[in-house]
């Protein structure tokens, strides 16, 4: 028989009513394989129906949060969940999935040190909150080549911060990303970890039909603008004729060298 594939997202529950995600690929800086989606993803949805958690978090294990998509697997095989075809496929895949997180229960929270880029920043945009170390780095390179799959940029941040991180190309450190509202707070390294968790403790606090509720006004005034809506749009859009002059394996290999 197979043997069962090592897990790449450790779960615990570091007090009560909290759940920890870790993303655990620290040799690959926590590129996130659909394995790693596949795993984060049914373990929030598990949290979600668990009555015993209140608030999740997700951090990354070794010396960042993500690099992004893990480009050096087939992302086009064995995906966790079917999406359709139409527009830029990866991009309406990723976007179901990560709105699959604004469409929870319960919230979550990202926890971001040494760095997230891509599509680890990406993930740090469908969680409900987001706290970073002061010295932490948030930037989209992906920019430089094509639109992010997921762009909540536009949805989320004032316009001249998204045209910072989509035109300009630039990095965020933590203390700015804060002010930018790419964060909600920036905290020391070295208190990251127990400052989530004290927030969390705080939400955990709260009845989860009334975090519920809470969450869900929030989310409805984003769909209210057309949140959901412009981000898959903006999607669909990398299928478009702008990027005819470049075609996708084109774009896989600049960004993979980083070039």
């Amino acid at each position: 028989m197979a043997e069962s594939p090592v897990a790449t997202v450790e779960i615990e529950d570091p007090i009560p009513g909290v759940r920890r995600f870790t993303l655990n690929r620290p040799e690959k800086r926590n590129a996130m394989s659909n394995q790693l989606r596949r795993e984060l993803l049914e373990g929030l949805q598990a949290a979600d129906g668990d009555d015993a958690v209140r608030v999740s978090i997700i951090r990354g294990a070794g010396k960042c949060f993500s690099s992004g998509y893990d480009l050096g697997s087939d992302l086009g095989a064995d995906q966790p969940y079917w999406t359709s075809e139409a527009g830029m496929q990866w991009a309406r895949h990723v976007t179901a999935g990560w709105t699959s997180i604004w469409d929870l229960y319960k919230p979550v929270i990202a926890q971001v040190h040494g760095y997230a880029m891509a599509g680890g920043l990406e993930l740090v945009g469908a969680c409900d909150l987001a706290y970073g170390a002061l010295d932490a780095r948030f930037s989209h390179p992906v920019t430089r080549f094509a639109l992010p799959d997921f762009d909540w940029f536009p949805t989320h941040l004032p316009p001249r911060v998204a045209m910072e991180l989509q035109v300009a190309g630039r990095e965020f450190n933590g203390s700015e990303a804060a002010v930018a509202g790419i964060i909600n707070q920036a905290f020391a390294a070295d208190e990251l970890e127990e400052r989530v968790l004290a927030i969390a403790e705080r939400i955990s606090q709260t009845s989860s039909a009334v975090l519920a509720v809470n969450k869900r006004a929030v989310h409805t005034a984003l769909e209210a603008r057309g949140g959901r809506s412009v981000i898959r749009t903006l999607g669909d859009l990398q299928a478009g004729p702008h990027l005819s002059s470049m075609g996708a394996d084109e774009i896989l290999d600049r960004v993979k060298s980083g070039s």
